[in-house]
């Protein structure tokens, strides 16, 4: 019953995906031997099932399969004038129907069914056949509870998983690391950062597994990918005061979190420690560093990482390349881009649809718009595919030079070359039809969207806002807005930032200020595109002030955005009383605030210096005494 039940389940997927013959006959053959083999049928109606699927089977992709061999051998023992899949299926079907009192199939087996399911991605029905053979008594390993919890991580229910160790502990199987490994993985991809660290702590303090170089990984893969580079960092000290020693891969995590946050001499200091230590960098180390210094656009340390890669017979690959390429791209440097995407080519080194996709996006930012066709056109011509991206590019980019319909001719290619316009795409349109006054043509093309089974997301939702707004339509704009807030949709910050900024600059302060002292009652407040007007600040403060008699005290973030506003719109005085009113509560400048500061101030002293150049005589002075 167990495995007839598991290959329901397996059948059903192939009926309600739709499966091909040609798709099916290939899953045989990603199938083990004795996985297909397992004879334990208890149902004649289910063998009939298999036998249907494998009728349909185009048995010309199973020649010389081990698979086909099998039952081909089957069929020529018992009639050897049968020659096709078909009939050996049914001869199964018949013997299947006997097998009645055959025993369970080994631990063995069921494990490399269960992968299969996973490979398959039907992880829900791993968890059924799982709770089917504790019913049936089969006897269970680590191996099966660690793919039974691999399955509860991918269905991203990581609770269930760690409800499979009181399994363990009941049938007396020993922990080891491969389980805990799953279970930080899966804790790390639903981003419970704080559960997988707190975990990994336990095992450590508690020395119920010794952490293995994978486990290292995880987690300081998990850590750096959330910008968590310091503390990646120091459990790279930690791992190195352990039995499990650093190796490459180790070091090019740290250093590549290192370079995304722009920490570029401690990611170079660490570069020559492994080298020290003998642990010789690869080109994943390479890439790191030169993608930290490109986007830092410190091109010498570039070139000279580049030279030493060579030197040591590290030759870049298309991704390195591909890295400096989007680097110069960033800094407008798209010709040099498109020379280092020639100098691959002659060294045999193809780029790919994403170094393509980056400089004529370099392109497409300059307005270079014949050149990104151009470029796009020849990429075709190679015989790289564009992609979704490749098109959503080229789209933006005539949009923003308001040439709508090369965009729209573009826009139509797409289906006709196999591929589907994505969210981004459709919106992309719509906020140039919007920007160029096509109101009516932007309203059937959002419906077209809607038809095509596509949801519209915050992003495109705040683009009909803006573009009702900018045209002029407040009615329509707010019929969405209400809309949205009927049906109870998302409705974050930014919206009312867009509404509040439309209204004021269609000239509804009223509505504009109704919305203001919303914001104040469900505990939300704008930033700094919400002040939109000056005179918005003035019922900032009014509305500051009814918040705290409510007894909704605001906090330092808004404080912060309202000092920022009157800084935009050169308030000195204002800004100075409301600065003492912060210091009074308790509240202090954030980073945005400070360099807002810092450049008004700058400002000042350039108005003044310019004004009375013997003030610039007064700095050398001013810095010696402070030295002193």
């Amino acid at each position: 019953m167990l495995v007839t039940f598991a290959f329901q389940k397996i059948y059903n997927h192939a009926i309600q995906t739709s499966m091909t013959s040609s798709s099916i006959g290939h899953w045989i053959i990603d199938m083990d031997v004795d996985v297909i083999t397992i004879a334990t049928f208890r149902s004649e109606q289910v063998a009939d099932r298999i036998s249907k699927i494998l009728a349909v089977v185009d048995t010309n992709i199973l020649w010389g399969n081990p698979v086909y061999s099998f039952w081909k051998h089957k069929y020529t023992e018992v009639k050897p004038a049968l020659s096709n899949l078909v009939a050996a299926a049914n001869l199964l079907r018949e013997q299947l129907a006997s097998t009645k009192t055959q025993p369970l199939p080994s631990v063995f087996e069921f494990s490399k069914l269960l992968k299969t399911m996973v490979n398959m991605k039907h992880y829900s029905s791993v968890v059924s056949v799982f709770e089917e053979m504790r019913k049936s008594g089969v006897p269970i390993d680590g191996f099966i509870l660690t793919i039974v919890i691999n399955s509860y991580c991918l269905m991203h229910r990581p609770d269930c998983g760690f409800s499979m160790l009181a399994i363990y502990l009941k049938n007396g199987i020993p922990f080891d690391v491969v389980t805990f490994n799953t279970l930080l993985r899966g804790l790390f991809a639903e981003n419970k950062i704080k559960d997988a660290v707190n975990l990994f702590k336990k095992l450590v303090r508690e020395n119920i597994c010794e952490p293995n170089e994978f486990m290292y990984s995880i987690v300081m893969n998990g850590l750096s990918k959330r910008g968590h580079s310091q503390k990646t960092f120091d459990l790279l000290r930690v791992m190195e005061q352990g039995s499990t020693k650093p190796n490459a891969y180790i070091y090019n995590i740290v250093i590549d979190a290192l370079c995304k946050d722009r920490m570029l001499d401690a990611a170079i200091s660490l570069f020559e420690e492994m080298k020290q230590k003998g642990i010789p960098p690869d080109i994943v180390t390479y890439s790191s560093l030169i993608d930290g210094f490109c986007k830092l656009g410190q091109w010498e340390k570039v070139r000279t990482l580049f030279s030493e890669m060579v030197n040591l017979n590290i030759y870049p690959d298309v991704c390195t390349l591909t890295i400096v390429t989007d680097g110069l791209c960033k800094v407008g440097k798209v010709e040099d881009a498109e020379e280092v995407m020639k100098h691959m080519i002659e060294k045999g080194v193809g780029p790919d649809v994403v170094t393509y996709n980056v400089i004529i996006d370099g392109y497409c930012l300059r307005g270079q718009m014949d050149r990104a066709r151009r470029l796009f056109d020849s990429m075709i011509d190679k015989s790289i595919e564009p992609n979704i991206f490749s098109y959503t590019i080229l789209i933006n980019g005539y949009c923003q030079k308001k040439k709508l319909d090369e965009a729209m001719h573009l826009f139509r290619e797409i289906s006709r070359n196999g591929l589907k316009p994505d969210i981004v795409t459709y919106s992309t349109i719509l906020q140039g039809l919007f920007e160029v006054g096509r109101t009516d043509f932007a309203e059937i093309f959002f419906a077209e969207m809607l038809s095509t089974g596509l949801k519209p997301d915050l992003c495109t939702i705040q683009i009909l806002l803006r573009g009702y707004f900018q045209n002029g339509l407040v009615e329509k704009a707010m019929l969405l807005f209400h809309e949205r807030e009927a049906k109870r949709e998302d409705i974050d910050i930014e919206h009312y930032n867009v509404l509040i900024d439309g209204l004021c600059k269609n000239g509804h302060f009223d509505k504009a200020h109704a919305f203001f002292e919303k914001l104040s009652l469900i505990g939300l407040f704008p930033n700094d595109s919400g002040f939109c007007v000056e005179g918005l600040l003035d019922e900032a403060k009014d509305t500051l002030r009814k918040m705290d008699e409510n007894g909704h005290s605001p906090n330092d973030v808004t404080y912060n955005i309202i000092v920022r506003g009157f800084l935009k719109f050169g308030k000195t005085s204002e800004m100075i009383t409301f600065s003492k009113e912060m210091a009074r509560r308790g509240f202090s400048f954030d980073a945005s605030t400070v360099e807002l500061l810092i450049d008004a101030i700058a400002k000042l002293l350039i108005d003044a210096i310019a004004k009375d150049p013997s003030l610039l005589n007064m700095i050398p002075q001013f810095h010696l005494e402070n030295k002193n």
